[in-house]
């Protein structure tokens, strides 16, 4: 696994942020006021620990097609979508953002699960004119208010996301910026799941609210694609998502992996959790099918409402 280590670490105020995202700057003095500079447009975050993939060949396109959930064949050059890679029951092992640039499809992932997606690709090639390249040692991620000139981009909700030379990091970050926290409050009252937060080795995408961003119901076959339909027909997953607003009265967060509890009886657990600017403290976490969308919930020992993401 290839470790990073951000030029923005040594600006005044940054403090390193915790894993999974070790490496890049969780905030830099002040992460409430950061998450209104991401909303207004008005900084970068340093997303440089996040590995960076490189698929060429002409079959890439095609190829990326039948092993992911995504539907991938006809993919016109600039536009972002994401895709999953899913066990043989269903399953996500891996999630990938991706763009394609016309001539080689640029992704990038969680931290410390390249080497096996990588490995994963490799053995599926067969006869395929396709290349799958590692290029975290040479390349980062970079979300911005706009793209950086020159290099693949691809749109988000909260800016638009560059890959860039690594060389080109320490200029790149050299303006306003937003830690990971901020990021991270933002994507926790978004609904958006990440890969190991959200997930475990038992989630399927119908759970965490994939289907639609990163699951195309109207593809072809694909691993772990029967799992897919017989669950999105019969529109019974096991557990949902949740955002959860946390009594504001306590001063402490809770973990992943701090129990939900309705009533004596654990329903679930926090994924996520952060302080929103707005919002104050929230959280989101899986739970039960079953439990009533009204339930009065207690996450890690704090009091909180739910807010449906995945319906029951």
């Amino acid at each position: 696994m290839y470790a990073v280590t951000s030029p923005a670490l040594a600006r005044p105020g940054a403090v390193p942020a915790d894993p999974p995202d070790a490496g890049v700057a969780a905030h830099y003095g002040d992460p409430l006021r950061e998450q209104r500079w991401i909303v207004d447009g008005r900084a970068s975050v340093d997303l440089s620990h996040r590995p960076v993939l490189r698929v060429s060949g002409a079959d890439r396109l095609g190829w990326l097609h039948s092993l992911t959930s995504q539907h991938l064949e006809h993919l016109e050059p600039g536009v972002a979508t994401e895709a999953l890679v899913l066990s043989p029951h269903g399953h996500v092992e891996h999630a990938l953002a991706l763009v394609d640039d016309g001539a080689v499809t640029w992704v990038h992932l969680e931290p410390g699960t390249a080497e096996s997606l990588v490995a994963y690709l490799d053995s599926m090639r067969f006869w395929s004119d396709v290349q799958v390249a590692d290029l975290s040692p040479a390349y980062a991620v970079v979300l911005a208010p706009a793209a950086v000139p020159g290099s693949p981009a691809r749109a988000t909700r909260f800016g638009v996301e560059s890959f860039v030379a690594r060389d080109r990091l320490a200029d790149l970050l050299a303006g306003d910026l937003a830690g990971v926290e901020a990021l991270e409050a933002l994507r926790v009252v978004a609904g958006i799941p990440r890969l190991g937060l959200e997930t475990d080795h038992r989630t399927i995408p119908h759970e965490v609210g994939w289907l639609g961003s990163a699951v195309h119901l109207d593809k072809g076959c694909y691993r772990g694609q029967e799992t897919v339909a017989r669950v999105h027909n019969l529109g019974r997953p096991p557990r949902r998502l949740v955002l959860l607003h946390l009594d504001g009265s306590d001063s402490v967060l809770p973990v992943h992996g701090d129990p939900v509890v309705f009533g004596e009886r654990q329903v679930g657990a926090v994924t996520s959790a952060a302080r929103h600017y707005e919002l104050g403290p929230v959280a989101l976490a899986l739970v039960k099918r079953s439990t009533p969308v009204d339930a009065a919930l207690v996450a890690g020992g704090v009091a909180a409402a739910q807010e449906v993401l995945v319906p029951a």
